[in-house]
């Protein structure tokens, strides 16, 4: 049986990324899945940018990953008010980095006891999946973005909020969020036991991990870091779970 860790929504809070990458460690994986937003809202971009990089062997792009390089690109258009907002972002993590999360995909999928699960981030290619909507709106994840393909479930992250929901033909899972979660303030992720690669419907397990670290400093961090947009709102949030734009 194998473990695979899925993980998101790390917004460069790089206390939190630590804590949780030495919980990883405690768990011997064999697999570690990024499902997006590596970048954006908090201070600690590069640090959270490398960690994917260097720790995930499987890496998808999410909305905020994706909104900070096309500011980047359109970085030099007169008056382009997206280019204005994240410019502290993308001159923070510089052009290598910034053209590295442009290449990564939108989406993948991954063969786990007999189940064929789509993953992807949610925003932009997908929506915006919470553990309290419909099943209808949650099972509308399981088609690729052209329809072509049903999968039998999906991972997810975007949320911020961590669930496990069973519908009639399969699971909507998402990982919540390691840097910026809604909710209770820790940082989480997903574990999943199953057969890695297997064809045949065998047990499988999905597991919340739920790691706390220290939140005040996360958040003085931010409050010190010069020209951080929007720095109170991201120390209210990593500090109290309520989410402030």
């Amino acid at each position: 049986m194998s473990r695979i860790i899925f993980l998101g929504d790390l917004h460069g809070n790089i206390v939190a990324t630590e804590a949780m990458a030495a919980h990883i460690k405690t768990l011997s994986p064999d697999e570690i899945w990024f499902l997006g937003d590596a970048v954006g809202k908090g201070p600690s971009n590069c640090e959270t940018c490398d960690w994917v990089k260097e720790n995930c062997g499987h890496i998808l792009k999410g909305n905020w990953d994706e909104w900070i390089c096309k500011s980047y690109f359109r970085r030099d258009i007169p008056g382009d008010i997206y280019a204005k907002e994240n410019s502290f972002f993308y001159n923070q993590i510089g052009e290598e980095r910034i053209k590295w999360l442009d290449s990564l995909p939108l989406e993948d999928h991954v063969l786990i006891s007999g189940l064929n699960i789509r993953l992807v981030h949610g925003r932009p290619l997908a929506g915006l999946y919470q553990g309290y909507d419909s099943d209808d709106a949650l099972r509308d994840g399981f088609y690729s973005k052209d329809r072509s393909i049903k999968y039998d479930s999906i991972i997810c992250a975007d949320s911020h909020r961590p669930y496990v929901r069973s519908l009639h033909d399969g699971y909507s899972v998402n990982t919540g969020s390691v840097g910026n979660s809604i909710g209770v303030p820790r940082a989480h992720a997903l574990l999943v036991e199953g057969e890695l690669g297997g064809k045949e419907l065998s047990p499988i397990s999905f597991t919340i991990l739920s790691v706390p670290y220290d939140n005040q400093k996360e958040a003085q961090i931010a409050l010190a870091t010069e020209g951080l947009p929007l720095k109170e709102a991201y120390a209210k949030e990593i500090t109290t779970g309520i989410y402030s734009r």
